[in-house]
This record gives C-alpha cells, structure tokens and sequence, in this order.
C-alpha cells in the first residue's frame, strides 16, 4: 500500500513538472544599436527596418526582460517621432548626444554602453537579441556565451555584418524580407 502511494505521488509530481514545464518561457533581452541598423540598411536596401515585424517575430513565445533602443538624440521632429515610435512597441529608448572632435568631426555610436548593459543583464536572461552588425561586438557575443552560458542571437544587415560577429553568435539572422520597410 505503501508503495502505491508513492509511486502516485511520484506519478503526480512528475505531471504537475511536465505541466509546469510547458508554461517555462524564454527570458530574453533586446538590444538594438539604431545608427547601425539605419545606416547598413539604407545602404544595402535604400529600406528601412520594420521593428514592428521584427518584434513580433522575436518576442513569440517569449518573455521580454529588458528590450533597449541605443540611439543619438535629435531635435529634429522625425527624430523625436521615431523614438516615440520605437517607446510604443515596447522598447526604452536610451538617447546619448553625438560627440564632438577636437577637429570639428562628430560620432555618435553606443558600443561601450550597449556591451555593459549586456553584461549587467546576462545573470538575468536565457536568451540576448542583438541587432547589430558592428564586428566589435564579437567580443561581447562571445563572452556572454562563454562566461555566462547565454543564446545569442545577433540580426544583422548581412553584406555589412562583420563575419566575425555573425560566426560567434548561437544564431544569425540575416535583415532582409519580411525585416524591411
């Protein structure tokens, strides 16, 4: 009798872990280096990229943790109605100035703050999306793979991705198609 018990609380148990297994998602978080997007897919494509498709497509079945659009402020008012835009599907925005040369020249790139939020967020995710063809980020890939035991995913524009990037992720998705505007 004994033994019938336990093998139907085992049984039980074993139902309600497959139950509960089914209901596990994926913990994923979205980084997005803007000017890199914008830029490889006006040149490649004279297109934009649609973040709405990109979202439902990257976030099925899945739970987003964090989700950050990097870009450079604007005072322009297209500017401003983008981030707007990229606010309502779901992503914060973080806007820095472009930085000013001692010769007079410009830039305005986020690798450095989008390669610490990555490592500030790893413990906390299954799964870093990053939409990005910058081949200095094949550092990064690899250490929240290797360190942290992640999925990376890295979309990118393939014909100006570097090919170091895309080798070193768990998976690259090439921006094309349905990704474009």
């Amino acid at each position: 009798m004994v033994l019938k018990s336990r093998f139907l609380v085992i049984s039980v148990c074993l139902y309600a872990l497959n139950s509960i297994k089914g209901l596990i998602v994926e913990r994923i978080a979205i980084l997005v280096d803007v000017q890199n997007v914008y830029y490889t897919t006006r040149e490649t494509f004279q297109k934009n990229f649609d973040y709405n498709v990109f979202w439902r497509k990257v976030t099925q079945n899945r739970e987003v943790v964090y989700a950050n659009a990097y870009a450079i402020s604007s005072t322009q008012e297209k500017q401003r109605q983008f981030h707007h835009i990229l606010r309502g599907i779901g992503f914060n925005v973080i806007l820095k100035p472009f930085i000013q040369r001692m010769d007079g020249s410009t830039k305005g790139d986020w690798d450095v703050g989008i390669a610490i939020d990555a490592i500030e967020i790893a413990p906390e995710i299954d799964t870093l999306v990053l939409v990005s063809g910058d081949g200095d980020f094949e550092v990064l890939v690899n250490r929240i793979r290797e360190k942290y035991g992640k999925r990376v995913e890295v979309y990118g524009v393939e014909a100006l991705t570097a090919l170091s990037l895309a080798n070193s992720a768990s998976q690259y998705v090439p921006i094309e198609g349905e990704l474009l505007l």
